[in-house]
C-alpha cells in the first residue's frame, strides 16, 4: 500500500501542475498577473522574505506563545479562503456561462463568481468543522493549482530560476542543518489545513483524531511498515510547478516542433517531467523513514529538464533569459 501513498501524491503533484498549465491563458486574461515586470529579479524578494520569515514567526508562537497557535490556524485558512475566492471565479468561468453584461458594460451576472464563493464557504466551513484527509487534499489540489498559475505568469523565467535555486537551497538548511523545517511540519500538521498534502495507507484513516507528526514520525521510524500516511508540502507542489507555467508563458518561440506541440509547451512538460524524476528520488527517501527536504531534488531536477529541453531545441545555452529589469 506504500507504493499507493507515492502514487496518490504523485496524481496531487502532477494534476495541479496540469491544471496551473490549463490555467495560465485564462488568468492572463482575467488580468490575475501581480507583476507589470515579469522580468525583474526584484519580484521574487517578497517571496523570498515570507518564506522564511513566517515559518519563523510561526515557530516563536508556538514555543513562547502556545495559547496563540489556535489563531495561526484561523488566520490560514483565511487566507487560504481568500486566495479562492478570487481565483474560483475564472476558473468555473472556463466551464460556466457568462457572464453576462449590461448594456454599460456592467456585470449583472457572474455565475463563476456566485458558484466559486459557496464553495470558498463551503470548504471553509469543512476545514473548519471536519478537516478529513480528502477535503484537506481536494484544497490543497485547487490552491496549488490556483496559485502556481498566478505564480508562473507573474514571473519570468530568470526571476523564477533564481527563486527555485535559493529556496531549494534554503529547504537543505532548514530540514537538514537547522532543522527548524521539520519543527514547523510538526506544528502546522496538527492545524488539518491544505499547507500539507496527506495521503494515507487507508481510506479509512482519520485525519482528524491521527497523531502528531513528532509522534508518528518516531513510530515509522521504528516500524516503516506501520506507515499510516505520507506528508507532502505544498510548496513542495507549488514551487517546482511555478516554474513549467513560466517556462509555458515566457518561452517566446511556440513554432510548431514535435507533432505540432509548440516548443514552450515542450520545455514546460520538460521541467515537469525533470521534476517528476526529483519526485521519484524523494518518494524512495522518505520511506526510508526520515524526513527531506523536498525542494532540493524537485527543483534540481526540473531545472536540469528544462536546460536540457531548452538548449536540444533552440540550440542556444542563453535558456531563454531575459536581461533583468530592477
Amino acid at each position: 500500500m506504500r507504493s499507493l501513498q507515492s502514487l496518490g501524491l504523485l496524481g496531487l503533484y502532477v494534476g495541479s501542475q496540469l491544471t496551473a498549465l490549463a490555467l495560465a491563458a485564462p488568468y492572463i486574461h482575467a488580468g490575475l498577473q501581480t507583476n507589470a515586470s515579469p522580468n525583474s529579479v526584484t519580484n521574487i524578494l517578497p517571496f523570498i522574505v515570507a518564506i522564511v520569515a513566517i515559518p519563523l514567526i510561526i515557530l516563536g508562537i508556538a514555543k513562547y506563545a502556545p495559547s496563540r497557535v489556535s489563531m495561526i490556524r484561523y488566520f490560514i485558512l483565511f487566507a487560504i479562503s481568500l486566495s479562492l475566492v478570487f481565483t474560483m471565479g475564472p476558473t468555473l468561468d472556463l466551464i460556466l456561462p457568462g457572464p453576462f453584461y449590461t448594456a454599460g458594460g456592467l456585470a449583472l451576472i457572474d455565475l463563476g463568481f456566485y458558484l466559486g464563493a459557496f464553495i470558498t464557504a463551503l470548504v471553509f466551513l469543512l476545514l473548519l468543522l471536519e478537516p478529513q484527509w480528502y477535503v484537506v487534499d481536494t484544497v490543497g489540489y485547487l490552491a496549488a493549482g490556483s496559485l502556481t498559475a498566478i505564480l508562473g505568469i507573474s514571473l519570468g523565467l530568470l526571476p523564477v530560476l533564481l527563486l527555485l535555486v535559493a529556496l531549494m537551497i534554503y529547504d537543505a538548511v532548514a530540514v537538514y542543518g537547522t532543522k527548524h523545517m521539520v519543527s514547523l511540519a510538526d506544528v502546522v500538521s496538527d492545524m488539518k489545513l491544505p499547507i500539507l498534502l496527506v495521503m494515507p495507507t487507508e481510506p479509512s484513516f482519520d485525519y482528524t483524531h491521527s497523531p502528531s507528526m513528532k509522534e508518528a514520525r518516531a513510530k515509522v521510524k521504528a516500524a516503516p511498515e506501520e506507515r499510516e500516511a505520507t506528508f507532502m508540502g505544498l510548496g513542495d507542489v507549488v514551487i517546482p510547478g511555478v516554474l513549467v507555467v513560466s517556462a509555458f508563458v515566457y518561452v517566446g518561440h511556440v513554432s510548431p516542433f514535435l507533432h505540432g506541440l509548440p516548443a514552450n509547451l515542450i520545455v514546460a512538460l520538460a521541467a515537469m517531467l525533470g521534476s517528476l524524476l526529483g519526485y521519484g528520488i524523494l518518494m524512495y527517501l522518505v520511506s526510508r523513514g526520515n524526513p527531506q527536504a523536498g525542494l532540493p531534488f524537485l527543483n534540481g531536477f526540473g531545472i536540469a529538464g528544462y536546460a536540457v529541453a531548452y538548449i536540444l531545441l533552440f540550440h542556444s545555452w542563453t535558456l531563454g533569459l531575459a536581461f533583468p529589469q530592477l
